[in-house]
């Protein structure tokens, strides 16, 4: 802990966003103890056209019109949380690199220098109305700008934290993925979310540390302390209810496997809960059949309402390059809730839950695994997931992150002392 220093985020994931993020979830625990400036990832002219309507640009449009950053006020967050949103940039993802021998790539080049300038600009000018002296920087998972700090802005340090595989989706394997290793090469210290993580990035930097995600557990455990209602989407439902909640996204989510499951047990509900990011789940007909809820992204502070009413909980992740480098969230958030929990086996983090949760070899094994799951909820065995999950807590997981920042702060004090 290390009350006397400011800390500058700057994050891909926006904390007006409607579902919570590793970034936000980080922020609100510095936020204890230091002053957070967390700077949202900046909208392109083209997001701010075509978003327009959206309360997030339609609250800062004068702003955003004039090329100028905003402090935004944060309604639910804490006090010590300042929020920034910079200027509008260039879109320009979808041009060649200038590695590319197509003719367009000195203009990625040309543009990435004007963006990633607008962007240092607006950090240097939060640096100075707020007059920092002492800070870190830290950029979660958005190498797109200011990877790291130029040396002459004075951060203390500057930090990368790599929460995924950004080789493994089409739109930042393009960029992404080259701008990252550039930046966690240039880092002072660089933090990965897996254990696979770590083996695809650690030769770049030799100050790699693996920062695992957590779980706001105080949320979860609501799920066995209180007596919550029913939501409205199950509120009829007399089966027992098999569970996911998470972003069901087509790169992770396996549509084959829900559908099969739904399928094969047809006298329980399967209830779906989190944004629908593609339509795979109507090409494999998840939305045609009589037993399968689809709720829709939910803020949460609402998702113990539901894992209440679930007999078991579902990880049915496909097993891939790009979830062989994921520690999910919703592991913790499951456990803390006292959840039984099946998963397929997809990586190496998920496997080192193997003495609390069910792992599956494969499709017929995860169908297989329902029922044991749903008979392990006896007391004893809730009390050890609850436990379990309280030993991955956002606040040790900042302790963690000092207890690997702290002696390179005071490696720099002392070689800043002027010797006698």
């Amino acid at each position: 802990m290390n009350p006397d220093i400011d800390i500058v985020y700057f994050s891909l994931f926006p904390w007006d966003h409607p579902y919570s993020s590793v970034s936000l979830s980080f922020a609100k625990e510095f936020a204890k103890h230091n002053r957070v400036f967390y700077i949202n990832h900046p909208l392109t002219y083209k997001d701010f056209l075509s978003r327009y309507q959206e309360p997030a640009v339609q609250n800062r449009k004068k702003n955003l019109w004039r090329g100028k950053l905003q402090y935004d006020t944060t309604p639910h967050l804490p006090d010590n949380i300042i929020a920034v949103h910079p200027p509008n940039t260039i879109p320009i993802n979808f041009l060649p690199s200038r590695h590319s021998s197509d003719r367009f790539g000195k203009w990625y080049t040309r543009l990435y220098q004007r963006n990633n300038q607008l962007i240092l600009k607006a950090i240097q000018q939060v640096i100075d109305d707020y007059s920092l002296k002492n800070f870190i920087y830290i950029n979660c998972f958005n190498p797109f700008y200011a990877g790291v700090l130029p040396k002459s802005m004075g951060a203390q340090l500057s930090i990368y934290q790599c929460i995924d595989d950004m080789m493994e989706e089409e739109y930042t394997a393009r960029h992404g993925n080259r701008l990252e290793e550039q930046a966690i090469a240039k880092a002072d210290v660089a933090f990965v979310t897996s254990t696979n993580l770590y083996k695809l990035k650690s030769h770049l930097n030799l100050e790699t540390h693996i920062l695992h995600n957590a779980a706001d557990i105080d949320i979860f455990m609501r799920t066995t302390q209180e007596n919550l209602p029913r939501p409205a989407e199950i509120q009829n439902v007399q089966t027992p209810i098999i569970g996911f909640m998470g972003n069901l996204n087509e790169y992770r989510v396996d549509y084959a496997l829900l559908r099969k499951i739904a399928l094969a047990h047809s006298d329980k509900t399967l209830l779906l809960i989190g944004p629908l990011n593609s339509d795979d789940y109507k090409q494999h007909g998840l939305d045609q059949l009589p037993n399968v809820i689809l709720t829709g992204g939910k803020n949460i502070n609402e998702l113990p309402q539901y894992l209440r009413y679930m007999d078991c909980a579902l990880i049915p992740f496909r097993v891939n390059k790009q979830t062989a480098s994921v520690y999910p969230l919703k592991i913790n958030e499951y456990l803390a809730a006292g959840r039984s929990v099946i998963s397929s086996s997809f990586s190496d983090d998920i496997r080192s839950f193997e003495s609390q949760i069910l792992l599956a070899n494969d499709h017929d094994h995860f169908i297989q695994l329902i029922d044991q799951a749903i008979a392990a909820n006896q007391e004893e065995q809730i009390t050890e997931r609850i436990a379990l999950a309280q030993t991955n807590t956002w606040t040790a997981r900042v302790a963690q992150f000092w207890d690997i920042v702290t002696p390179k702060l005071k490696n720099i004090k002392t070689a800043q002392q002027p010797s006698s």
